[in-house]
């Protein structure tokens, strides 16, 4: 399987071949391809976001807090 950036010039590619215009039929097998390319790139950008999310919501070693379980800490005696 190519790569990210491979793949998504291969959608550039296709998007400018499109827009240039020319055979009805080619173009239609060159969008099947772009809606495929498409997909899977979005698939691809959702694996990253949410791999993204965890590391950014991953608390730090070392920097853990104890939790406090009472319901009115400020009123409390110490």
């Amino acid at each position: 399987m190519k790569n990210f950036e491979e793949r998504l010039n291969r959608l550039e590619e296709i998007n400018s071949a499109i827009k240039n215009g020319g055979d009805l039929d080619q173009s239609l097998k060159l969008f099947e391809e772009g809606v495929k390319l498409a997909k899977g790139l979005e698939k691809d950008l959702l694996k990253v976001e949410r791999k993204i999310e965890v590391l950014v919501n991953e608390p730090v070693k070392g920097e853990e807090e104890e939790p406090n379980f009472e319901l009115f800490p400020e009123l409390s005696e110490n």
